[in-house]
């Protein structure tokens, strides 16, 4: 039987500490008497654990009823004290799941080892309220820790067993099974072969058995998957429907960071699919000729695809081969002459971050207001400006530029790890953000302090960074017959290429709905 409620310490707001003198008691609804000295108490942001750690390791070899073989059998295992010895709290971000059986309350949940690592643990308590009531407190438990978020997802995993260093398979297994495991999600793994061959699984997957593609892989899968999903007759659907999500296993990595944040860990990724929340995403058309491919992440010409794909042979350093050629390629000062013709929506920096702030005091957009107006039968959406062969439409700038050292369009935040290039970028703003440099009048110190710029985020603010948020663009190279253009970091053949948004088209999960993990512009 319960035992009646006892004074206790209220848990403060995040980032204060709870004192054993504080006066106050736990609420009794959200409050679960699990033995006459331990309590379960819900707090807007924890899982409070009052009382003397009496939830026994099971034995070595021991399995709880329901628990999944990954999950790490841990009753003892809180999260830091605080404020007394006797109070625990575990956020409920990191609550995974939680059941009774017949005779036990089971939580799993995500316990930090570092701060870059999280292992799956469970508490097991032995019932002792009244069933109902505890059902009835389990599930107060799993909305709030799920929040917008949808509980058990199913999953699409596919790995490419090539990223980055050649990893991907046993990055799964060891940091991103386990998790998805202890939180319940319905899991469906295929390991990739070939180049490309993402393309044709996704094409003809049943978009009505899954919730989420998640790449193990580089941007060069999630790349796939959204071209994958845009051959489709009913791409608009596929694409609203399927939302991607990223483990980081490759050198760039774009779009873990921009929705999860700059952190290199695989597991705080994975917790971040778990909670994350449906995101509608702009996805960009480029053509070239009658070629089209779908862009989610970035567009370049310049030094940026220089040392980007012409690193290629250098995957084994990871991230690094990017700071070699950026270093090596800004050193020899190489120009890239071109006409861009753009429709541009603004070219002042002082309105970008105006528009930056007015977004973020907004916050989430539903889906269904951002696309109330759009069809979701058919394949993509009708070029409104043609593609890269067409007469060039009214209205657009053009512009000469005989010194370029860099183009470079994004519809993300983070480039890669350490990369916010794009700070002012929002998830479904109906814009991209176009940089240009002209060479002419920069130094090769000045060309060395682009990178720390960008790291230390003082990029956006540079005089010689032109900064735009544009709807459209064709670029056409001149004087050079040969070079590096990358589209999410894929080479495509060097021409004249044009580009487009469209707003919300794709679907992806991020932290909070509406924005990418970035300061913003400053």
């Amino acid at each position: 039987m319960a035992t009646s409620p006892t004074s206790s310490s209220p848990i403060p707001p995040s980032g204060q500490t709870a004192s054993s003198g504080s006066a106050g008691q736990f609420d009794i609804d959200n409050t679960l008497f699990v033995s006459k000295d331990v309590s379960l108490s819900l707090s807007p942001e924890s899982l409070v654990i009052k009382g003397a750690e009496t939830a026994k390791k099971p034995e070595k070899g021991a399995k709880s009823a329901g628990a999944r073989r990954s999950v790490t059998l841990d009753a003892s295992a809180y999260s830091e004290p605080v404020g007394s010895s006797n109070l625990r709290a575990i956020p409920l971000h990191q609550i995974l799941w939680a059941e009774i059986t017949e005779t036990e309350l089971i939580i799993n949940y995500a316990k930090e080892i570092s701060k870059t690592v999280l292992q799956p643990a469970v508490l097991k308590y032995v019932i002792e309220e009244e069933r109902d009531r505890v059902e009835a407190w389990v599930s107060r438990l799993i909305d709030r820790a799920y929040g917008k978020s949808q509980q058990q997802k199913r999953v699409k995993v596919i790995i490419n067993p090539k990223s980055g260093k050649g990893q991907s398979e046993k990055i799964y297994a060891k940091d991103v099974a386990p998790i998805f495991d202890a939180a319940h999600l319905s899991i469906d793994v295929t390991v990739t072969k070939a180049s490309r061959e993402a393309i044709d699984i996704v094409e003809k997957l049943d978009i009505e058995a899954y919730d989420v593609i998640i790449c193990c892989s580089g941007d060069g899968l999630p790349f796939e998957v959204f071209n994958g999903l845009g051959k489709r007759k009913d791409a608009k659907r596929a694409l609203s429907k399927m939302a991607i999500a990223h483990i980081p296993c490759g050198s760039g990595n774009g779009l873990h960071c921009s929705l999860h944040g700059n952190i290199r860990s695989t597991s705080i990724a994975a917790l971040s699919i778990v909670k994350g929340i449906r995101t509608p995403l702009d996805l960009i058309s480029v053509t070239q000729g009658e070629e089209r491919h779908l862009s989610f992440l970035s567009q370049a010409l310049g030094i940026v695809a220089e040392f980007d794909l012409g690193t290629e042979h250098l995957r084994w350093m990871g991230g690094t081969r990017f700071v070699y050629g950026f270093v090596m390629k800004s050193l020899q000062k190489k120009i890239f002459p071109c006409d861009i013709a753009v429709k541009v929506v603004t070219d002042d920096k002082e309105d970008i971050k105006r528009r930056y702030r007015e977004a973020m005091e907004v916050g989430s957009t539903s889906e269904e207001s951002l696309r109330e107006n759009s069809s979701l039968e058919g394949g993509l959406p009708e070029l409104k400006y043609g593609n890269s062969s067409d007469p060039l439409p009214q209205g657009w700038e053009v512009e000469q530029h005989d010194n370029l050292g860099s183009f470079y369009c994004g519809n993300m935040s983070w480039m890669g790890a350490d990369v916010d290039y794009f700070p002012a970028a929002l998830p479904n703003d109906g814009c991209m953000d176009m940089v240009t440099i002209d060479y002419s009048n920069l130094s090769r110190l000045q060309a060395l302090q682009l990178m720390p710029a960008v790291e230390n985020g003082k990029f956006f603010g540079l005089p010689y960074v032109n900064y735009r948020k544009v709807e459209a663009y064709r670029i056409t190279p001149k004087n050079q017959s040969d070079g590096y253009i990358s589209i999410d970091g894929e080479r495509v053949p060097f021409g004249p290429f044009q580009a487009e948004v469209h707003r919300g088209l794709g679907t992806v999960l991020s932290v909070s709905g509406y924005r990418y993990e970035t300061p913003g512009p400053r």
